[in-house]
């Protein structure tokens, strides 16, 4: 199977979603070439990521257009060719609920000169018709206490907790995500 530029179809994202954004900024699924346009430097901004050379980048982003296909969507907002926004959505297939699909939202990160902009709550806009695009009954995500009032803000609902089990070595925090 021959792998597209873009990880997914971006007829996923609502139109009302990409019109949301101001002039000069795009919303879309994640390409093969974003590496050199500052993906990784995005995330770094929420967490660890380590120093991914752009062949193992390729080798990850292969993997979810084919194997991974219709579980894993990567958006990113582009300005003036660079990545400054990011954000995840894994769309998981239960058995309960009717054999339902639930959508976890994950790594939403904003470059820091362009926090404060709305682009955060945009970017959620954006997954979210994407989950609603591949028939997900409702959307998910973990927080920090200090991201859970923006969070709320932009409709989510306090709902439990979030627990996780490491299974590598000890590491330093920022390392652990």
């Amino acid at each position: 199977m021959a792998v597209s530029n873009m990880l997914f179809d971006p007829g996923l994202i609502s139109p009302e979603a990409k019109a949301a954004f101001p002039e000069g900024y795009t919303i879309r699924p994640l390409r093969r070439d974003d590496h050199a346009r500052g993906f990784f430097d995005c995330l770094s901004v929420l967490t660890y990521v380590g120093s991914v050379s752009e062949e193992r980048f390729l080798e990850r982003f292969d993997w979810m257009a084919t194997q991974g296909r219709g579980i894993h969507y990567f958006v990113v907002i582009e300005h003036e060719g660079h990545i400054v926004g990011t954000g995840t959505l894994v769309a998981e297939r239960k058995f309960i609920h009717d054999l339902g699909t639930v959508a976890h939202v994950e790594e939403i990160s904003i470059r820091k000169e362009y926090q404060s902009k709305g682009l955060g709550l945009k970017l959620l806009n954006a997954l979210s018709s994407v989950a609603k695009s591949v028939g997900c009954y409702k959307s998910t995500l973990g927080c920090s206490e200090a991201n859970e009032a923006f969070y709320v803000k932009c409709g989510y609902e306090t709902g439990g907790r979030v627990m996780s089990e490491a299974y590598e070595g000890p590491r330093p925090a920022y390392e652990r995500g």
